[in-house]
């Protein structure tokens, strides 16, 4: 069919044909062709389309037809990182030999490799170092597995090996669970390629934060665990944003205890807040709810996500509560709230007044939570609902009557 075309082309242009039925030909043709070339290369086998062209270095076929092999979806890496198939040096097999020996099968083999090819450019040996220094972290096989399935990137990153060692043993000084390492060794792996004095100093922060606001020194590793394990990208926060933030707590009339209960709500998350942005959130909060000093305290303290959201997330969110026609004064008595989203808030409203409950003569305080914790208020609703009410004083029916 396609011979057939280009010969009708080849009449046309020998012939006093209008130009541009001409160029409508040429162009159907190129289409064809287009179409009919995807289709072949859709049908050849990963070794017939190596890519040869003038732009791009040639593709290794050894490690194409290896990758092959492991069943690894050889398109999508050529869409998405091309240049680890034209690498000289790759080990392709190495590579899925000690992640078998680790306890992977083949389906976790070939989804490691789609997902970071970069994985095979790794030497044996080196391989087998980071091996045995993740599994100094993990409990069993199993597990590292599981960790390394998800964050492959994170385990084949073989730079700064000494680094990673340095921060192990650093960490696992402090007694902090091998869990909670092997999280951040996953979560947040930059932290343990840096220098070991800058973590360091980022936990000595964090210790002098915490017994000077009140903490216990015997209660104050299991306080870091909650702290890493809540964001592992602590580490990564310079020590002078704990300062400033805290620093402008204190200003704004927090004692010692309330800021212990703060840090220890807010967690990590308190040393990513800015003392510009945090005015902000309270001044809007201030003069939205009409509320005093000692109030806007109190409302913190209840709520403390009031911090870091924005002024356009806190207003919608008022307004939402203001369209329903919620008060003022039951956002200042259940100001956590304003944790949940306008959409939720509003679908929980709706599925309580299909019981009869309104939120407007009540509390607000039944759809607050989670949505474990919403859950369950609905449930005694309900049951109250259904359940008949017992008069004391009404006589009791006999099997005659």
């Amino acid at each position: 069919m396609k011979a057939g075309v280009i010969r009708g082309v080849l009449r046309l242009q020998g012939s006093e044909t209008d130009p541009l039925q001409l160029s409508t030909m040429l162009r159907v043709t190129a289409a064809s062709l287009c179409t009919y070339c995807q289709r072949m290369r859709l049908l050849l086998p990963p070794s017939a389309s190596t890519v040869t062209s003038p732009n791009k270095r040639p593709e290794n076929q050894h490690t194409v037809d290896s990758l092959y092999e492991l069943s690894v979806d050889i398109r999508k890496i050529r869409k998405f990182k091309c240049w680890v198939l034209s690498e000289s040096s790759a080990y392709v097999s190495e590579t899925a030999d000690l992640l078998r020996d680790m306890g992977a099968d083949a389906t976790v083999i070939t989804r490691i490799l789609e997902t970071h090819p970069e994985a095979v450019l790794c030497r044996p040996e080196d391989m087998a170092a980071q091996r045995d220094l993740w599994v100094s972290v993990c409990p069993n096989k199993r597990e590292l597995m599981s960790v390394i399935e998800k964050f492959p990137a994170s385990f084949f990153t073989l730079t700064h090996h000494s680094n990673q060692q340095a921060n192990i043993l650093y960490l696992q000084s402090l007694r902090l669970s091998k869990r909670i390492i092997g999280k951040l060794m996953a979560s947040a792996p930059q932290s343990f390629s840096r220098p070991v004095e800058r973590n360091q100093e980022v936990i000595h922060t964090l210790r002098e934060t915490y017994l000077d606001l009140g903490g216990n020194e015997g209660n104050l590793r299991l306080w870091l665990q909650k702290l890493l394990s809540q964001n592992p990208y602590i580490l990564l926060r310079p020590a002078e944003a704990w300062r400033d933030s805290l620093g402008f707590l204190r200003e704004q009339g927090f004692t010692t205890e309330e800021l212990l209960s703060l840090v220890s709500s807010l967690r990590a998350s308190i040393a990513e807040l800015q003392p510009e942005a945090m005015q902000q959130a309270l001044s809007y909060i201030e003069g939205a709810l009409a509320c005093s000093k000692d109030e806007l305290k109190q409302i913190v303290i209840c709520c403390p996500a009031i911090l870091y959201y924005s002024l356009p997330i806190l207003a919608g969110r008022l307004q939402g509560l203001m369209d329903v026609g919620v008060s003022m004064e039951q956002v200042k008595e259940s100001p956590n709230v304003l944790e949940l989203t306008t959409q939720i808030v509003l679908y929980r409203i709706q599925k309580l007044a299909s019981y009869g409950y309104d939120v407007r003569s009540g509390t607000l305080g039944v759809i607050v939570g989670t949505k474990k914790d919403f859950e369950m208020s609905y449930s005694k609703l309900h049951l109250r609902q259904q359940r008949p009410l017992f008069n004391p004083v009404a006589p009791l029916r006999s099997a005659e009557d």
